[in-house]
């Protein structure tokens, strides 16, 4: 018990450390006031560079990815490491680190159930990659990616637990989307522009 309570917590506070800020920061810009506010890989993407993006989505990936997968091997647990992924997501989306004022979880999601559940979560992502072909937002395609995990993995069969706590990581991603689902409705939303490499959106809102 001791041990599941202490993965959670590490898993928090892991996904609680704010590397987008970070990264902006070693780049002399303040990313809570450029381009959409965010500090997630997307917004470092617009704002300066396809590198730092990169190496934002790296670490929120990474932040995800070890804490569960560290879970899983200590406990072999799967509603343990499922527990403690969930909480790096949070982390994420609410950090300690940053004023509880965090990014919308799809990069850190990937890096948890890639660890755990691996087949289901690249047909996730494969569902991402051909959503953004398809309509060229890269927030609706992160929704519908991240509401299709937990029916891709129970088609697999996959532990009850993390069918289950998949649909609550969706439903965190979706409500930290909002407003962009506020802005597609209202035609607002920027779209990817695939004439440039590497690809951009026209505005730097979402």
């Amino acid at each position: 018990m001791l041990t599941a309570a202490l993965c959670i917590a590490a898993g928090y506070l892991a996904g609680s450390v704010p590397f987008g800020l970070l990264i902006a920061r070693a780049r002399r810009v303040n990313l809570r006031s450029a381009g959409s506010g965010n500090i997630g890989a997307t917004n470092v993407w617009r704002v300066i560079g396809w590198r730092e993006g990169a190496a934002t989505f790296a670490g929120d990936f990474a932040k995800g990815l070890l804490p569960a997968v560290l879970a899983a091997r200590l406990t072999g647990s799967p509603a343990v490491a499922g527990f403690t992924g969930l909480a790096a997501i949070g982390g994420h989306t609410y950090p300690c680190f940053a004023g509880f004022r965090g990014g919308k979880g799809v990069a850190t999601g990937l890096g948890v159930f890639l660890g755990l559940l691996p087949l289901p979560a690249l047909l996730a992502a494969a569902t991402w990659a051909g959503c953004l072909v398809l309509w060229r937002y890269v927030s609706l395609s992160s929704m519908i990616a991240a509401l299709s995990f937990p029916i891709w993995a129970g088609m697999l069969h996959a532990p009850p637990i993390l069918i289950g706590l998949g649909a609550l990581a969706g439903a965190l991603v979706v409500w930290r989307h909002r407003t962009n689902l506020e802005r597609i409705v209202a035609g607002q939303e920027p779209k990817v522009d695939w004439r440039e490499w590497p690809p951009r959106t026209d505005r730097s809102t979402s």
